[in-house]
């Protein structure tokens, strides 16, 4: 049986920062009634009465629908193929994503917990890019007409312990990632910038966020292992690598970007997760300085996603959070409100263990940050800290680059494409100035 929900308030002194998706409701039936909710149908296969959780989502103007699949005989038979890979098979085709009004979802939650073909019912907090974002000002000088080189500037590539030994990698055989595919999961991106015109696979799911916030992370995060190798800009370090990237907007949410992703990929590719959202520390609440935000996989849904991933031989990288956390805290052992009976916390992998690499942001050695930490290999934590400090990355500007100093002390935990050795590009600029750099492209 679900764990009752808690009344909660999401209200906070420290106000979000308005690029945060929709909360989601997500709901676990039981196994054993054998729910279909596709295909135009609403019944338990078992025989199961569903008219009192018919009635409650339509009084609500409410649905709901298989969230890794369109029907949960495609779920069944494609979750068929993992299992056997699996250590412990995921009940996929038991998830569901509820469409309703968000301001109606709290309420909705407790009235579909009541019903005996639930399992788990629970609202997720809305997930944001894992980024600070500052009030970049643009110099006063004039962009010149051509982009100048700054792989110069990009000293993380070099050897250890400076940097994460990209340049010896790129003189061994597919050191820069030939043959490899890699989805970026988080809300919007420019293909279009000029130093992204090689290997770009574009989005493949999901509806782009109109935000530039948004545009502005993702086009970074793309530059960091997919930057083109010419004469100017920066340098990707897995620049033969196929990018591509899935959005969590228009109706899939972050596990079923995943799970898209997922079904692009075969063993050996990457999916990077580039979000968090906030934890149980401040009661589930967004927040602008996103304390307490952590890794997605805390919640039932990503996690199995992020498990049936993993299992495909899929190598999955995960933001640990800007939270400044210790993922180790007991906090993390209580489930959130309306969570499964037997949910355990997998920031303990003596409890499970969802198979990501989990990635917090440092400072150059030998130093590393106050963000989210902990020490996952023996309990909670991120199991990498990736390199924050002094970062050249793309962003979002029509023609040019805006070239950025990372600073350590205001990090965060956005993943590039060195599966560990991430940067964050939200810190104090050194910019050209750019009159359209809030316009969209």
């Amino acid at each position: 049986m679900a764990r009752q929900p808690r009344k909660a308030s999401r209200r906070d002194d420290n106000p979000p920062s308005g690029i945060a998706s929709e909360p989601e409701l997500i709901v676990v039936t039981r196994p054993e009634a054998a729910m279909r909710a596709s295909a135009g149908r609403f019944e338990s296969m078992s025989g199961e009465s569903t008219d009192t959780l018919a009635s409650v989502l339509s009084a609500n103007g409410a649905s709901m629908r298989p969230l890794f699949g369109p029907t949960e005989e495609r779920v069944l038979a494609s979750a068929a193929l993992v299992d056997a890979m699996a250590a412990e098979p995921v009940e996929l085709a038991t998830f569901y994503k509820v469409d309703a009004p968000p301001a109606a979802l709290d309420a909705l939650q407790a009235q579909l917990l009541a019903s005996d073909l639930v399992a788990a019912a629970y609202v997720k907090p809305p997930a944001e890019p894992a980024a600070f974002l500052n009030d970049m000002a643009p110099a006063a000088d004039e962009a010149p007409p051509a982009t100048p080189d700054f792989s110069s500037r990009q000293g993380y590539l070099d050897a250890a312990p400076g940097g994460v030994e990209a340049r010896w990698a790129w003189t061994q055989a597919g050191g820069r990632g030939d043959g490899i595919r890699i989805i970026d999961i988080e809300g919007a991106w420019r293909f279009t910038h000029e130093d992204l015109a090689s290997n770009q696979g574009g989005v493949v799911g999901g509806t782009q966020s109109a935000d530039i916030v948004w545009r502005n992370h993702g086009t970074a995060v793309l530059g960091e292992y997919s930057g083109d190798q010419n004469s100017f800009g920066i340098v990707g370090i897995a620049s033969n690598a196929t990018a591509s990237a899935v959005a969590i907007f228009g109706g899939l949410g972050s596990a079923g970007a995943i799970n898209a992703a997922a079904s692009r990929l075969s063993a050996g590719d990457v999916i990077l997760l580039e979000l968090h959202r906030p934890g149980p520390r401040f009661n589930f609440a967004n927040r602008g300085d996103q304390r307490g935000y952590i890794a997605i996989e805390w919640w039932p849904d990503d996690f199995a996603a992020i498990r049936t991933a993993v299992a495909r031989g899929i190598i999955v990288i995960e933001a640990a959070g800007n939270g400044a956390e210790n993922l180790d805290d007991g906090i993390y052992q209580n489930p959130a409100p309306g969570f499964p009976a037997g949910w355990t916390n997998p920031f303990r992998r003596a409890n499970r263990d969802s198979g990501a690499i989990m990635v917090g942001a440092g400072a150059p050695p030998p130093g590393t940050h106050g963000r989210t930490h902990g020490a996952r290999p023996q309990t909670g934590g991120a199991d990498v800290e990736g390199r924050l400090a002094a970062v050249e990355q793309t962003l979002q500007t029509l023609v040019h680059f805006i070239t950025q100093e990372m600073r350590p002390d205001l990090g965060g935990s956005a993943i590039g494409g060195d599966a560990g050795q991430m940067a964050q590009e939200d810190q104090q600029a050194k910019a050209w100035k750019d009159q359209k750099d809030t316009e969209s492209y």
